[in-house]
């Protein structure tokens, strides 16, 4: 007789696996390369080495140099150089080293990557994946920690994604990658080395909708990426106060799934939006637009943002006070409640 309990412990151990979220990753990015030979990888230091944080660690030996390319720090070049693979039929994937060292492919990405396949009539596709390590909380340096996302989530053209969760990453990323339509990929690098339970037989959300991760009653707390994780911690500290919040996690920054947001918001009749951003032309402020044309009559207060500081990045050791942190957006969560 079959012990059915063994088969199902069996199979539990062997399709849900505790990973960072950097091996998710690597995860993901082997499982798109086995199951497409017109999946390639390019960026500095991404071969032998594996990255700067180690996300493509092993591709190289197992794939190989002509699927796994390291490049000349050149931004621009890795970029035009995808453009033209994605013209030729392949399904190229950049790695920026580093957020702060996008902007000299800027151009590449929002004139002509965007572009192209408008300007082709929709002839032309670009299944182009371009992965950001993005945000602070690693101690490192200016160019190294910021959060510039708002810039191309206001590119026609373009569609922005950023897990917070390995589960999500690993799945996000071959999702991204079988997209035809270009994909910037956003990694919360501070989220790297934490691990989580990733299924790797099984995914019920679809890569640009946005997931309700903690109920609640109160207040609705919106984020993406690792301020997912704060605004968590955030809802723990409230929940012992008393305080019942909802957590959302966009998931999507482009296109922006906002049904899981106003169902919340009509819920709960109050909602605050975090980013490690700048808060002037940010995510969060389209967001408190929206959800103020859309559930006007729901809120029983504004909709408040928590976000980084509008300067540039701070030295290091400034780092937590740039940040938002979960007594920043109690801090919020209180402002809402007392109209």
């Amino acid at each position: 007789m079959t012990d059915k309990g063994a088969d199902v412990a069996t199979l539990t151990e062997r399709d849900i696996q505790e990973l960072p979220l950097a091996k998710a990753l690597n995860a993901g990015l082997r499982k798109a390369m086995e199951d497409d030979e017109r999946v390639l990888l390019m960026g500095e230091d991404i071969g032998p080495l594996g990255g700067v944080f180690r996300v493509t660690e092993h591709l190289h030996r197992d794939f190989g140099p002509k699927r796994v390319m390291d490049t000349p720090l050149a931004e621009s070049g890795i970029i035009g150089t995808a453009i033209g693979l994605a013209m030729r039929g392949y399904r190229p994937v950049c790695e920026i080293q580093f957020d702060g060292f996008i902007f000299p492919g800027f151009d590449q990405i929002t004139t002509q990557l965007a572009k192209m396949t408008s300007r082709h009539q929709g002839a032309v596709t670009m299944p182009v994946v371009i992965r950001v390590p993005y945000g602070g909380h690693i101690g490192a340096v200016e160019h190294h920690q910021e959060s510039p996302e708002a810039y191309f989530a206001h590119t026609a053209g373009l569609r922005l994604v950023s897990p917070s969760t390995p589960h999500d990453a690993y799945w996000m990323i071959q999702e991204a990658i079988a997209s035809n339509d270009p994909v910037m990929f956003f990694e919360p690098k501070s989220r790297y080395w934490h691990k989580g339970p990733v299924d790797l037989t099984s995914n019920v959300a679809a890569l640009h909708s946005s997931k309700v991760v903690r109920t609640g009653e109160d207040v609705t707390l919106v984020g993406h990426g690792a301020m997912v994780n704060v605004l968590m911690q955030a809802a723990e500290i409230a929940a012992g106060e008393g305080t019942s919040i909802e957590v959302v996690d966009l998931r999507s920054l482009s296109p922006i799934d906002y049904a899981p947001i106003i169902e919340s918001v009509r819920k709960t009749g109050r909602l605050v939006v975090a980013s490690e951003a700048p808060g002037f032309v940010s995510i969060p402020s389209e967001i408190a637009a929206t959800v103020t044309e859309q559930a006007f009559y729901s809120l029983e207060a504004p909709v408040l943002r928590v976000s980084g500081f509008d300067v540039p990045f701070p030295p290091a050791k400034l780092e937590t006070a740039y940040l938002p942190d979960p007594d920043r957006v109690l801090e919020a969560v209180d402002r809402a409640l007392a109209y």
